[in-house]
């Protein structure tokens, strides 16, 4: 009998997950939250293979709340449906639908594990990698903790998650580091999705070139994401100024890692655009004082 391609229902995860199984990779999990009815506000399509009644594959897409120029999908088949078609009669399905969308942008991206099926559909339907990131896991005192004993040298502070000046910073990191995907991000948009209460923002530190009194700007920031200190490793981002000279971004983010890993692990999302965070973390993989968190995951994209 032919598949059935319609419209998501309500109640197809259920049938979907019991057939899927567990998630592939932890991009499969994130996305696999994605599927919902269609809806114009926000903009989103999803649409159900079903074989005799039984719904055997999904693909969603919809649009990316900072990056305008592309739209999120995926696509999952059950294993004994794969490699029939499914998943590029689905993949086509969404492009049509994404050309008739109100933006008219058929440029799509999604996010994969190196070696998984994913990856491998990915690759075949013109998928090409836009970025890879990484989570990466920086061990106590792995790097020296500076001494802050020059009163007009550089400083560290706490910062409000509130506070305008950091809220500027995080925003003018986050475009720089994302000219690979052109970001659209404002300082509301910044604030309420990396430092508002829904984002889950524990506190904020900052370092500064020079004390504030006397103009210091801030060159890195640091925010947790865990809202109570254990051994576990914190979720923390750290960003730069990247307007400073390549040894100045990395001195600062040298500096401020040290004093987040004085006594306890965190834990940093690492993307290669990132290059000054990167070229202190390699380091550190190299001799062990840090280790990766889990699979690598890339950004795929097509033209």
């Amino acid at each position: 009998m032919a598949l059935e391609y319609r419209a998501w229902q309500e109640g197809d995860d259920l049938e979907l997950i019991q057939l899927w199984g567990g998630p592939e990779s932890a991009a499969s999990e994130q996305f696999r939250g994605s599927f919902r009815m269609p809806s114009d506000s926000p903009w989103n399509r999803c649409i159900t293979v079903v074989d005799q009644g039984i719904p055997v594959a999904a693909g969603c897409v919809y649009g990316a709340a900072l990056h305008p120029d592309r739209l999120w999908c995926y696509v999952e088949v059950a294993e004994d449906h794969r490699r029939a078609g499914v998943g590029s009669t689905l993949l086509t399905m969404l492009q049509h639908e994404a050309a008739a969308s109100p933006s008219g942008i058929t440029a799509l991206r999604s996010k994969v594990t190196p070696g998984s099926t994913g990856a491998a559909f990915a690759e075949a339907t013109g998928f090409g990698v836009l970025q890879r990131s990484r989570l990466v896991v920086v061990q106590p005192g792995a790097i020296a903790a500076p001494a802050f004993d020059d009163a007009s040298g550089p400083q560290l502070e706490e910062s409000a998650t509130g506070s305008v000046e950091l809220t500027r910073a995080l925003a003018a990191f986050y475009e720089s580091v994302h000219a690979w995907d052109r970001a659209d991000i404002s300082l509301g948009r910044a604030q309420q999705l990396f430092l508002g209460d829904a984002s889950g923002a524990g506190g904020a530190i900052v370092l500064r070139d020079r004390p504030k009194a006397d103009g210091g700007a801030i060159a890195a920031f640091a925010v947790s994401y865990t809202q109570a200190r254990t051994d576990d490793p914190a979720d923390v981002l750290v960003g730069y100024d990247t307007s400073l000279a390549p040894r100045e971004q990395q001195a600062a983010v040298a500096t401020m890692i040290a004093m987040l890993v004085h006594q306890f692990p965190v834990q940093l999302e690492v993307d290669d655009s990132m290059e000054a965070l990167v070229a202190v973390v390699e380091p550190l993989l190299a001799t062990g004082a840090a280790y990766l968190a889990g699979p690598e995951t890339l950004v795929v994209a097509t033209d």
